[in-house]
């Protein structure tokens, strides 16, 4: 999730930042799958945002 938009949304920016949320912050929440999934679904997802990144 983003924090900045959702669970620290009613807080200022000034707020935010001093509780350690920073605008290009994600928050990732993983399940009980093996690790190895884990970081080839992270792989996978990374790689296809850097092609579209570039290709932009």
């Amino acid at each position: 999730i983003h924090p900045a938009s959702t669970t620290h949304q009613q807080l200022s920016d000034e707020e935010q930042k001093t509780s350690g949320v920073l605008p290009e912050q994600v928050r990732v929440s993983v399940g009980i799958e093996h690790i190895d999934d884990i970081i080839a679904d992270f792989d996978q997802a990374l790689t296809i945002a850097v092609k579209e990144t570039v290709a932009a």
